[in-house]
């Protein structure tokens, strides 16, 4: 069994996930019947992966087999930038809830602060061919977030990618105050000003990208690769494990929620088995030296953008 985190909002999530961002058609409803199999309970997703459809077969088939129930289940999905402005946030949520065969969200996460200029193109340009902005503030969305929370399309609600600053207006507007900020979180970007802020507030920290996103398709060449760091394969040599296992073990070490992704089974399931081992308190120190504000995602496209998280606070 996987350990929960009890949340500001009450609700027990599951301190591993799957993650499901990259993950290529066609092979997620089938990655996910495997996770539900091996004994994940919690899928990460979100409008802008365009594969929720699948996530939500791959859900549907498990209940359907009785080998899951739906409240044993803990589904993330994320408002995306272009549903920003309040009249569009609960019919975003409509319409992954319909994509995932759901009645409910487990969480529902504000995916970027800034928003993007409404309609139908996900990533909407301007004449010049730079991201087109809309200027609604993240407040004014976070009130309808709220509003699905009391309407019971929602169990929890949390922010993913804000920085202390946005945080703390956030806390400052809401009634119900987020219950996790998802973030990007590993060796080379490990967070702790951030943790340990959002830790004092109440609010869970969710580590994306653990595994220093290899697959992420703006990666080039020569850019280090964090699972072939030799630093790292030692201490998994050390501990007869893999570099994988080892990075989310150390994101469950520090008190992080973790959800490492993959589409192999034997690597969803690799990735699981990460409960019967504990790392030192000298390798923990020793993989956080490895920081080195390395981010994998800084969102470069919306660069200038006034809500930009990564250029306007120190973390």
């Amino acid at each position: 069994m996987v350990p929960n985190v009890t949340l500001s909002s009450g609700h027990l999530m599951p301190v591993l996930g799957l993650g499901t961002w990259g993950s290529p058609k066609g092979e997620v409803t089938q990655a996910v019947k495997d996770a539900i199999d091996i004994g994940y309970r919690h899928i990460d997703c979100a409008h802008v992966y365009q594969n929720e459809h699948e996530v939500g077969e791959g859900i549907e088939a498990k209940i359907n087999e009785g080998v899951v129930k739906r409240e044993e289940l803990f589904v993330t999905s994320k408002l995306w930038n272009t549903f920003h402005r309040p009249d569009l946030v609960r019919g975003a949520c409509e319409t992954t809830l319909k994509n995932l065969k759901l009645s409910y969200i487990d969480m529902y996460l504000i995916h970027w602060p800034m928003g993007y200029k409404e309609g139908n193109d996900l990533f909407p340009v301007d004449e010049a061919g730079k991201t087109a902005y809309s200027d609604v503030d993240y407040l004014d969305t976070w009130k309808e977030m709220e509003k699905l929370v009391k309407d019971g399309l929602v169990k929890s609600i949390g922010v993913s990618n804000f920085n202390k600053k946005q945080i703390e207006r956030v806390l400052a507007a809401a009634t119900i105050p987020p219950a996790t900020n998802q973030i990007e979180c590993h060796p080379y970007l490990n967070q702790k000003k951030l943790m340990e802020f959002c830790k004092s507030k109440n609010i869970a920290i969710t580590a994306y990208s653990p595994l220093g996103s290899p697959n992420r398709p703006w990666a080039k060449a020569g850019d280090p690769v964090l699972m072939e760091d030799p630093k790292i394969v030692a201490i998994a040599e050390k501990y007869q494990k893999t570099p994988a296992q080892i990075l989310i073990r150390y994101q469950l070490q520090r008190g992080n929620i973790v959800i490492p992704k993959s589409v192999t089974k034997s690597r969803i399931a690799s990735n699981f088995d990460v409960f019967g081992f504990e790392l030192s308190a000298a390798d923990i120190s020793t993989i956080d030296s490895f920081d080195c504000n390395g981010r994998v995602v800084p969102i470069l496209s919306a660069a200038g953008h006034p809500h930009h998280p990564f250029e306007n606070d120190e973390f």
